[in-house]
């Protein structure tokens, strides 16, 4: 047996699990798509394509589309760039680099919903600390529609930073020092150090964590759930908010 066979004959159970995890449930989401189902009722017929049609027209999806774009970019944006400048900084961190990897380890050890709450406590008009700091304004954070998805976002990119700093720092951490001393030697600056060292052996995996944050943003439910359900008005309606609304609350 050769080596390409045997690799893919360790590799069948994998995928075989992976395809009944995924492919299986895709198909028949799909499937399910192009019926009217009633389960408790056994009702099923055929529906073909009037779901999707529904969908084109609806004002609520393409809304919720637009929410749920704005919020996955943002977000993955700034959780890159901070967890990218906190590991910057914990690697030059000698005294305060433990406390500081076991904050980085709570907050990203947190449920999600736990989280929220905590949030909700943040933003509360009268008593949060957010409003605290900054005077005492009774700003309503979660009540104004111009507000309510940026702070939604302050929170994911509290939760979810951590994940991207600890990725980015594990990789800085295998930068060999020798690179950046034979950069000193030769008189490279710190920008130039970053820009030629730096970056380009932490740009792959900063790649993989664009990746997984933004599948992780565009299917995020609990955050806004806990803290607006979608609302105020719907600007905070994602598209799995809104898939959630049409199924139970419209039944």
């Amino acid at each position: 047996m050769t080596d390409r066979r045997l690799g893919w004959l360790l590799l069948a159970p994998a995928l075989a699990v992976l395809g009944g995890l995924t492919v299986y449930p895709a198909l028949w989401v799909v499937w399910l798509s192009l019926h009217y189902r009633i389960p408790v009722f056994s009702i099923s017929r055929w529906a073909g394509l009037d779901h999707y049609a529904f969908l084109a027209v609806d004002p609520r999806f393409w809304s919720a589309a637009w929410v749920t774009a704005v919020f996955a970019v943002v977000s993955v944006a700034l959780e890159c760039a901070l967890g990218l400048a906190i590991a910057l900084g914990l690697r030059g961190q000698h005294r305060a680099r433990r406390v500081a990897l076991g904050l980085l380890l709570l907050a990203w050890a947190l449920p999600s919903v736990v989280t929220a709450k905590m949030f909700e406590w943040l933003y509360h008009p009268a008593g949060g600390l957010v409003n605290f700091l900054l005077g005492g304004r009774l700003i309503n954070w979660l009540g104004d529609p111009a507000l309510a998805l940026p702070a939604l976002i302050g929170a994911d990119v509290w939760r979810s930073t951590p994940f991207v700093a600890l990725l980015c720092y594990a990789r800085l951490l295998t930068i060999p020092g020798e690179l950046y001393e034979a950069a000193h030697v030769d008189g490279a600056a710190a920008w130039q150090s970053f820009a030629r060292i730096t970056w380009p052996l932490v740009r792959p995996l900063l790649l993989v964590a664009l990746l997984f944050r933004t599948l992780d943003a565009l299917r995020a439910f609990d955050i806004m759930f806990v803290l607006t359900g979608g609302g105020p008005a719907g600007s905070t309606e994602t598209l799995t908010v809104y898939a959630y609304r049409s199924l139970f609350q419209t039944l």
